[in-house]
C-alpha cells in the first residue's frame, strides 16, 4: 500500500507538470497519456471508494476499533491514494481534452464521472455528521474528501460546461447543492468549506455564458459546419436553461435569496467578537478577503449573480425584506438583536445590488426616512449599522442627487469621527468614491474641508495596518486632486502631515509610493504656489531620485513623476532644483530601464530645465545635458526619439551658438539617422528622419559655420563607416537629398526650416549644388506660396513632450506663466518664423549665380519647367 501510494504521488506530480505545457504537440501528447491512464485510474478509484466506505461503516459499528495500527495506517494510506487518484482523474479530464466550448462535442468522461462523484459525496457526508469520534485523521480526511469532490465538480463544469449540462449530470448536482444551502443537516451547517463549494458551483452555473441565450446573429453564407456548431450550442443552451428553470423555479429563486440574506449574511457571535477585538483587522478581512475563502463573502458573490439574473423577480423581494427589517429594528434601537443583525444583512444586500435595485428603491426617501435617523443614534452598538450605512453611501453614489448630496457629505464626515475604526475606514472609502464622482460639488464640500483634513490626519495616527494607511492617503490624494487651487489655505498643514508620514514610513517603500503620488497631486493643485512647500517637498524628492538610496529601486519611478510635476509647476528653477539635474544622468547610467519606463517624463524633465533654467542651467550642467541626450538618442526606439527630438530642437533654438558644440555627438547621431534611409512603409521612422533633418537644418540656418565644420569632422566619417553607410559626396549634399525627399512629410515649421537650409546650401562653393538647383527651387517655391497659411494654422504648442497634469492651464497662479505658455512664447519668438524665406532665397540666388557664373546658373535655370519657373517668379515677387 505504501509503495502504491508513492507511485500515485509521483504520477500525479508528473501529470501536473506535463499538463502545464502549452505547445500543441505537448497537449496532443498529454491527450494520448490521458487516454491510456484514465480507465485504470478511474477503476481503481471506484474500487477504493467502496473499500473506504466499508471500513468507515465498520468503524462506526465498532467492529474494528481494536484493529492493529498497521491496518489503520493502511486505511489512511488508501484514503490518501484515493485522493491522489481523484486529483489525477481531474487532471486527465481537464487537461486531457480540449474544452467542449469550442466544439460543443460532449466529453464522455464528464458524463461518466460526475454522477459517481456526486454519489460519493452523498455517501461520505453522513460520516462527517457522525464525526468518527476518536479518529482525528479520518475525520480530517472526510472533510478534505467532501470538499475536494465538490471542487472537482466545479472544475469540470467550468472546463466542459456543455458536457456538464447534460440531463444526467446537471439536474442532480444543482439540486443537491441547492438543498445543502437552503436546508442543510445540522452538522453540515458548520461545514463551511463544503457549503462554499456548493455556492461556487451554483454561481458558476448561473453566470456561465455558454448557458445564456445567444443574442448575436450569424453570417448567412457561413459554412454548414459553423452553422451546425452554432445550432448545437444554441440547442444545448436552451436545454440547460430548461433544466435550471425546472430545478430552480421562481419560488426556489426567492427561497434561495431569502436564505442567503437571512442566514448567510448575518453576523455570527464569532464575527462580532472578532470585530470587537480588532476593528481594523475585521474591516480589511471583510473588505479584501477572497470570496471563495469565507462563507459570507461567497454567499454575497452568489447573491450578486442571482440578483443580476433575476432582478425583476428579486427586486421587490429585497425591498420587502428591507421594510421588514426596518420595522423589526427601528432607527433608535440600541440592542444587538436579531432584528438589528437582519437589518445589517439586508443593507448588505441592498448595497451589493444598488444598480438593479435603484428601480425599486428611491435613495432620497430611504436616506431621509431611515438612514439619517440611524446615523443620529450614537449608541456604541449602532456601529454595526453605521458601518453598513457608510458602505451603502459609497455604493449608491450614482443615486445621491440634489441637496441630499451635501447631507451625505456631512454624514460621512460625522462617521469619520466615530469611535470604531472599522466605521471610520468604511466612511473613508465611501467618501473617496463620492469625491471621485462626476457630480462632486466643490462648493458644497469646501466648508467641510478643514474638519475633513483634521479627521484624516487623526485617522492616520490611529490606524496600524498598511492597508488602512493607504486608504487614508488615497482619500487625501483624491481630495487634493479634486479641490484644486482651493487647497492653498491648507498647504502648510498638509505639508507638515506629508513630512511626518514620510519620516514615520522609513523603510516602508509601498507606503512611500502612495505618499509620492499624493504629493504629486498636491503640487499640481498648488500650481505655481507649490514653492511654499519646497522645504518639505525637495528633501523627499531628493531621497527618491538618489539611486544610492536603499529604497531607490521601489521609489524611483514615482519620484521621477513627482520631479516632473515639481518642475512643470515651478515659477522658476530654484538653486536646489537646479542641483538635482545630475541625478537624471546618474539614473540613466545606472540602469536605462528606469528611463524606458518613464522616458516621456524624463524628456519632459529635460525640457523643463531647458525652458525654465535658461543660460544659467546650460552653463552649469552643459556636460551632463550632453551626456544625457547622447544616452537617450542612442538607446530609445522611434517613439522615444519622437518625444526627445522636439526638446533638442528647443535647445538649439534657445541657444543656437552655445548648444550645437555641446551636443556634437547627438548631432552626429541625427546625421546617421537621416542618412540611414530605412523608412519605407514605416511612418514612425519617416517622422524621426524628418524631425532629425529639421534639427540639422535649424543648426545650418542659425549656426551655419558649425554644421559645415561638423559634417567635415573625421569622427563623423568613422561613424558613417561603422554604421555601414557609404557616402560618395559631401555630407551636406546628402542632407539636401533628405530635406528634398521628405519635405512632404514635414510640418509647416519644419518645411520652412528645411527650405531656409536649402536656400543657404545655394551659397556653398560646391559645384554639385548647381545640379540640385531645380529641386531646391521647387521646394522653396512651394513653401513660400503655401507657408504663411500653414504656419498660421499650425498649433505652436502641440508636441509630444507636453506633460499633462490634473491642473495644467495656459496661465499659472499668481501671474506666473505656465510651462505651456512659456513654450508657446519660445516658439512664437522662433527666429525661423521671423525670417523671410523669399528674401533669403533672392539673396542666395544672387550669391549662387556669382559663384557658378552666369552661364552655368542660367543654364540650370533654363532647365526648370516653365510653369515651375512662373511659380518661382510669383513667389519671389511676394514681399
Amino acid at each position: 500500500m505504501l509503495a502504491s501510494h508513492r507511485i500515485f504521488m509521483v504520477l500525479f506530480r508528473t501529470l501536473k507538470e506535463l499538463s502545464t505545457k502549452r505547445l500543441i504537440s505537448d497537449q496532443r501528447t498529454f491527450s494520448e497519456i490521458a487516454s491510456h491512464l484514465f480507465e485504470y485510474t478511474w477503476t481503481l478509484w471506484k474500487s477504493d471508494v467502496q473499500t473506504i466506505l466499508q471500513n468507515f461503516s465498520a468503524l462506526l459499528q465498532c467492529i474494528n476499533m481494536n484493529s492493529s495500527a498497521e491496518q489503520q495506517n493502511d486505511l489512511l494510506l488508501m484514503c490518501e491514494r484515493w485522493l491522489l487518484c481523484l486529483k489525477i482523474i481531474r487532471r486527465l479530464i481537464i487537461s486531457g481534452h480540449p474544452s467542449d466550448t469550442t466544439s460543443a462535442q460532449e466529453v464522455r468522461q464528464v458524463k461518466e464521472v460526475s454522477p459517481v462523484l456526486l454519489s460519493a459525496i452523498q455517501s461520505f457526508l453522513p460520516y462527517y455528521s457522525s464525526s468518527l469520534e476518536g479518529q482525528i485523521k479520518l475525520c480530517d480526511f472526510m472533510k478534505r474528501a467532501c470538499t475536494k469532490l465538490m471542487k472537482v465538480l466545479v472544475a469540470l463544469q467550468c472546463k466542459h460546461p456543455y458536457s456538464f449540462g447534460d440531463q444526467t449530470v446537471l439536474p442532480a448536482v444543482l439540486d443537491f447543492c441547492l438543498k445543502k444551502i437552503t436546508n442543510p443537516e445540522p452538522a453540515i451547517s458548520s461545514f463551511e468549506q463544503f457549503l462554499i463549494q456548493c455556492m461556487v458551483l451554483i454561481k458558476s452555473v448561473l453566470e456561465c455564458k455558454e448557458y445564456k441565450p445567444t443574442l448575436t446573429g450569424r453570417v448567412i453564407d457561413g459554412s454548414g459546419e459553423s452553422l451546425s456548431l452554432d445550432q448545437r450550442k444554441k440547442s444545448i443552451a436552451m436545454a440547460v436553461g430548461d433544466i435550471i428553470n425546472t430545478v430552480l423555479p421562481s419560488e426556489g429563486i426567492i427561497l434561495l435569496c431569502n436564505i442567503l440574506i437571512r442566514r448567510y449574511f448575518i453576523y455570527t457571535a464569532k464575527d462580532l467578537d472578532e470585530w470587537y477585538q480588532s476593528p481594523e483587522y475585521f474591516h480589511h478581512e471583510q473588505d479584501m478577503i477572497q470570496w471563495t475563502e469565507k462563507l459570507r463573502p461567497c454567499a454575497e458573490a452568489l447573491y450578486i449573480v442571482l440578483f443580476e439574473n433575476y432582478r425583476h423577480l428579486l427586486g421587490p423581494v429585497v425591498v420587502s425584506i428591507l421594510h421588514e427589517a426596518m420595522n423589526c429594528c427601528p432607527p433608535l434601537e440600541i440592542e444587538i438583536t436579531p432584528g438589528m443583525l437582519l437589518k445589517d444583512a439586508v443593507y448588505s444586500a441592498a448595497g451589493h445590488a444598488y444598480y438593479e435595485l435603484s428601480s425599486y428603491l428611491i435613495f432620497n426617501e430611504w436616506f431621509h426616512g431611515s438612514l439619517s435617523i440611524e446615523l443620529a443614534n450614537d449608541h456604541p452598538n449602532m456601529r454595526i449599522i453605521h458601518r453598513k450605512i457608510a458602505l451603502i453611501l459609497g455604493q449608491w453614489v450614482s443615486e445621491i442627487k440634489g441637496e441630499t448630496r451635501k447631507l451625505v457629505y456631512c454624514a460621512l464626515i460625522k462617521l469619520l469621527q466615530d469611535n470604531d475604526i472599522a466605521v471610520r475606514l468604511a466612511a473613508c472609502r465611501s467618501l473617496c468614491y463620492l469625491v471621485q464622482d462626476t457630480n462632486f460639488s466643490e462648493e458644497d464640500f469646501f466648508e467641510l474641508l478643514p474638519t475633513c483634513w483634521s479627521l484624516c490626519f487623526n485617522l492616520m495616527e490611529d490606524v496600524q495596518e498598511f492597508d488602512s494607511k493607504v486608504q487614508v492617503l488615497n482619500l487625501i490624494s483624491v481630495l487634493i486632486e479634486h479641490v484644486g487651487e482651493k487647497i492653498a489655505p491648507f498647504a502648510s498643514q498638509l505639508a507638515d502631515f506629508f513630512h511626518k508620514i514620510w519620516e514615520e514610513s522609513t523603510g516602508e517603500s509601498l507606503l512611500q509610493i502612495q505618499l509620492l503620488a499624493a504629493l504629486r497631486n498636491f503640487v499640481f493643485s498648488l500650481g505655481y504656489q507649490s514653492s511654499i512647500c519646497y522645504n518639505v517637498l525637495l528633501p523627499i524628492l531628493q531621497k527618491g531620485i538618489d539611486i544610492d538610496n536603499p529604497d531607490a529601486l521601489n521609489l524611483l519611478e514615482d519620484s521621477i513623476l513627482l520631479w516632473e510635476a515639481t518642475l512643470s509647476n515651478a515659477a522658476s528653477i530654484v538653486p536646489q532644483l537646479l542641483d538635482f539635474f545630475p541625478y537624471l544622468v546618474a539614473i540613466t547610467e545606472r540602469s536605462f530601464d528606469h528611463l524606458k519606463v518613464c522616458d516621456q517624463v524624463a524628456v519632459s524633465i529635460i525640457e523643463d530645465y531647458v525652458i525654465s533654467g535658461g543660460i544659467g542651467f546650460l552653463n552649469r550642467h552643459a556636460s551632463s545635458l550632453a551626456k544625457l541626450l547622447d544616452v537617450i538618442v542612442g538607446n530609445v526606439n522611434d517613439k522615444g526619439l519622437l518625444s526627445t527630438l522636439p526638446v533638442i530642437d528647443i535647445l538649439v533654438q534657445c541657444f543656437p551658438v552655445e548648444a550645437p558644440p555641446l551636443i556634437c555627438g547627438v548631432l552626429q547621431k541625427l546625421i546617421l539617422i537621416c542618412l540611414s534611409g530605412e523608412d519605407d512603409c514605416n511612418p514612425s521612422r519617416t517622422a524621426v528622419r524628418i524631425s532629425a533633418g529639421a534639427i540639422l537644418a535649424r543648426v545650418l540656418v542659425m549656426n551655419t559655420n558649425y554644421l559645415a565644420q561638423l559634417t567635415s569632422e573625421p569622427s563623423l566619417s568613422i561613424a558613417l563607416q561603422q554604421a555601414g553607410l557609404s557616402v560618395n559626396q559631401n555630407v551636406l549634399l546628402c542632407l539636401v537629398d533628405v530635406w528634398i525627399d521628405k519635405i512632404d512629410n514635414a510640418t509647416a515649421i519644419q518645411r520652412k526650416i528645411c527650405a531656409l537650409a536649402l536656400s543657404i546650401i545655394l551659397t556653398l562653393r560646391v559645384p554639385q549644388v548647381i545640379d540640385k538647383l531645380d529641386d531646391i527651387l521647387s521646394v522653396c517655391t512651394s513653401v513660400i506660396l503655401g507657408g504663411g497659411r500653414e504656419l498660421s494654422e499650425e498649433d505652436p504648442s502641440g508636441d509630444a513632450t507636453s506633460s499633462s497634469g490634473p491642473h495644467n492651464e495656459s496661465h499659472g497662479y499668481g501671474g506666473f506663466a505656465s510651462k505651456e505658455f512659456r513654450k508657446r512664447q519660445i516658439k512664437d519668438s522662433d527666429p525661423i518664423r521671423q525670417l523671410s524665406l523669399e528674401d533669403v532665397l533672392r539673396e542666395n540666388l544672387k550669391a549662387c549665380a556669382a559663384f557658378h557664373g552666369d552661364a552655368s546658373f542660367n543654364a540650370a535655370i533654363s532647365r526648370i519647367h516653365p510653369s515651375a519657373f512662373a511659380q518661382l517668379q510669383q513667389a519671389l515677387k511676394m514681399a
